[in-house]
């Protein structure tokens, strides 16, 4: 048997060719394409072609995918009937994890072999445009307000803005949001992506797998850091109480959230570019305090323990600026995430076999006595 590793750090457990990462330099690509120049010259719904079909789009394909994510953005109003009888208090990633299970029952393809490519496609079109709505959905239903219906005239990242506040975003706004979905977008066998995988191959249906990863995700070591960084910066308050508030939490080794990664080795790149979209938003709303801050944190978390700030560091004030409930980020996420998922699932439905690892036994020597009742 292999050797044991915990958490299965570097161990390789599937091949694929959709996501590539050198944690020691610092690089992530789609399909070969860095991160990098994605984030500067490409937009959601081209990364969402690129990562399921493999290559660029022609301005045909393009424009054709971009019509089928539009007129998937329809979720069935027995969905949204389930979901107002929700708690109002409910984890957003709760009512997540059930409207997508719930969309099963619904789904033209339900019937579908699993192993019937055009229908799994056209699954993850839906579920691209459906879980967008649902978490903008799920924020106006505990507001007690009525959903936005969706605006075929935009594109994913101003639509979903404008189904969550019922004002379509600024240019800045926009271009901000759709960075964020494409630099989230995906990440190589990250734990929800692996549990996606895992389902699929034993063909249960897109919806079980992706339901699957988005319980994966609600993991606080998995997703939700950006969520506990807002609440930092929150609760530090103003720019002169930053260096305070650190002192005192290093002192008592308290974790500083959105540093370090499993993979990086260096700056996650995703965080170069959510820096700069953190100071541009923070600047022109008004609420340069927030970027202020966060700058000095990684000041000093650079100087004082060598660690880099990472995705999440500064997605939390980059959806901060854009109005976007705190407790929404790991919903957010998945907004972005689905189009990895599906890609991966639709890899794994390509050339599956049953992911079945074995462990490493720790149990009592075999063979074990049985003993019996009266002598226990």
């Amino acid at each position: 048997m292999s050797t044991f590793k915990e958490g299965l750090q570097d161990v390789v457990a599937a091949t694929s060719s959709i996501c590539f990462i050198d944690g020691d330099r610092g690089v992530l690509s789609y399909r070969g394409i860095d991160i990098h120049e994605l984030a500067q010259k490409s937009t959601f719904e081209e990364v969402c072609y690129l990562l399921w079909f493999g290559k660029l789009p022609n301005r045909k394909e393009l424009d054709r995918l971009t019509e089928d994510l539009s007129r998937n953005r329809t979720v069935p109003e027995e969905v949204f009937h389930l979901m107002r009888l929700l708690p109002r208090d409910a984890n957003p990633m709760d009512v997540l994890r059930t409207a997508v299970s719930a969309l099963s029952f619904y789904d033209p393809d339900r019937d579908a072999n699993p192993s019937d490519a055009e229908a799994n496609l056209r699954k993850a079109y839906r579920l691209t445009g459906q879980i967008a709505a649902i978490v903008a959905a799920t924020d106006r239903f505990r507001k007690e307000q009525d959903t936005v219906p969706p605006d075929s005239s935009l594109k994913h990242a101003a639509n979903f803005v404008y189904m969550l506040t019922g004002k379509k975003p600024s240019p800045t706004a926009e271009k901000a949001f759709d960075v964020a979905l494409i630099l989230h977008a995906d990440h190589e066998l990250n734990a929800s992506t692996f549990a996606g995988r895992v389902t699929a191959a034993t063909l249960s249906d897109i919806h079980s797998a992706v339901t699957s990863a988005i319980g994966t995700l609600k993991g606080p070591l998995h997703g939700g850091a950006n969520i506990d960084v807002m609440r930092m910066l929150i609760e530090i308050g103003e720019v002169s109480k930053v260096e305070p508030f650190l002192k005192s939490a290093l002192a008592s080794k308290k974790k500083i959230s959105g540093f370090g990664h499993r993979v990086y080795h260096t700056e996650d790149p995703r965080a170069t570019h959510l820096r700069k979209m953190s100071r541009d938003l923070c600047e022109s709303s008004g609420n340069g305090k927030w970027f202020e801050m966060s700058r000095i944190i990684e000041e000093t978390m650079k100087r004082e323990k060598n660690i880099n700030a990472n995705v999440d560091f500064y997605s939390a004030t980059v959806y901060y600026t854009l109005g976007i409930a705190v407790d929404l980020y790991t919903a957010i996420f998945a907004v972005s995430r689905i189009s990895g998922w599906t890609a991966h699932i639709l890899e794994q439905l390509g050339n599956n076999r049953l992911i079945r690892p074995r462990a490493e036994y720790l149990g009592p020597k075999y063979p074990a006595s049985y003993v019996p009742m009266a002598e226990r």
